[in-house]
């Protein structure tokens, strides 16, 4: 490394760091409620529904292989766009908490994403870590959790997920719906929950489910992209090819991903729905776990409601900060940056205290959520 880049490396690992959007392609559509948390002249859907957050994560695309894509960037304290990977790698204990490094390596242990769905995805499971180990070779599965920002009406329907089997469906009865692909018997095969703002769901590996269109979420999950697919077509139209569907390990392994457990509507939402724990509130803000070391060991995210001044308890590892709602600014020592809906930053293990301040012009409370690898 050159002593300049060890300079630059050694700056940015002890501030604040601002992420540049990151959008990725996906086999579903979206996007365009992104477009406009982002400020961008003429929001549209398209191809590129995800925002992947402070990820050190490749994007897994069948058929876009030869493509880059998932990594994120950020503004250095040059002014510069710089790959955060690279910036990882050249000072990993800096960035990541040598803590973290001696556990799990540099990477990150996690990936964010904000994503925007304008049709319904494809029912999918992703596999929980014995399974991922077994048939991928991988440490990490894909337990994820989802953050409800909001919403649209598409085609006269609310935003709502699918997640979880019905009572009555087997392993048998799913091979059957799959084989024959019956769309629609595999999708009354799961619960329809109806999602409103401010909800979290978490979702294991081998959980069936799926996001519905109209879905503006955060989602919190292992640093893997391996979904498996039972729909062999799109709900557009578009086809969807065998390797995108059990990626690899056949249809036959695919069906064994899934945690054939059966609940009711009222089991599954006791189960996978999760209410806010207030941890802390004083005139100045309050800050709300919304999934902790209870939940699941594979991540945790907080939500804050800054009302005048909130201090950052220092961590002893790397977190992301996504401001949800409102205006501020994040501040320490050696600086400050502006804060607005729509941004993200990436906080090195190294950073020095900070503190988010709400704007005085804005009636609303500045809402941030944190997000965190395992503890």
């Amino acid at each position: 490394m050159k002593p300049e880049e060890q300079g630059n490396a050694a700056a940015d690992s002890r501030r604040p760091l601002k992420l540049l959007p990151n959008r990725v392609w996906r086999t579903y559509e979206g996007g365009g409620l992104l477009d406009r948390w982002h400020g961008a002249d003429a929001p549209s859907d398209g191809a590129f529904p995800e925002d992947w957050v402070g990820s050190l994560v490749r994007a897994a695309n069948v058929g876009r292989e030869q493509i880059t894509e998932g990594y994120s960037q950020y503004i250095g304290s040059d002014g510069t766009v710089r790959l955060l990977k690279e910036a990882v790698e050249r000072s990993p204990q800096s960035f990541l908490g040598s803590g973290h490094v001696a556990k799990y390596g540099v990477q990150s242990a996690l990936l964010v994403k904000a994503l925007d769905s304008s049709e319904r995805l494809t029912i999918q499971v992703h596999p929980d870590r014995k399974f991922a180990k077994e048939q991928f070779q991988s440490d990490y599965g894909k337990t994820e959790a989802w953050y409800v920002l909001g919403g649209r009406t598409i085609d006269g329907v609310e935003p709502y997920l699918l997640m979880g089997f019905k009572p009555g469906i087997t392993r048998e009865v799913w091979r059957k719906l799959f084989e024959a692909q019956d769309i629609e018997g595999m999708v009354n095969a799961l619960h329809q929950i109806p999602l409103r703002e401010g909800e979290v769901f978490l979702v294991e590996g081998g959980v069936p489910h799926a996001i519905g269109s109209g879905c503006f979420l955060i989602e919190i999950q292992e640093p893997t992209d391996l979904t498996l697919r039972t729909e062999r077509t799109t709900p557009r139209g578009h086809a969807v090819p065998d390797q995108a569907c059990h990626q690899g390990i056949g249809f036959e392994r695919m069906l064994d991903c899934f945690h054939y457990e059966d609940l009711s509507y009222d089991e599954t939402m006791q189960r996978w729905k999760k209410d806010p724990i207030l941890l802390t509130g004083t005139e100045e803000g309050s800050e709300w776990q919304l999934i902790g070391s209870r939940d699941t060991d594979c991540f945790r995210m907080h939500r804050l409601e800054v009302a005048g001044r909130w201090r950052l308890k220092p961590q002893d590892s790397f977190f992301t900060a996504i401001a949800v709602k409102g205006s501020g600014k994040l501040s320490w020592a050696g600086g400050e940056l502006s804060v607005r809906a729509g941004d993200s930053f990436f906080i090195p293990a190294d950073s020095e205290e900070l503190e988010l301040i709400r704007s005085g012009d804005d009636a609303q409370a500045l809402q941030v959520l944190l997000c965190f690898p395992p503890a």
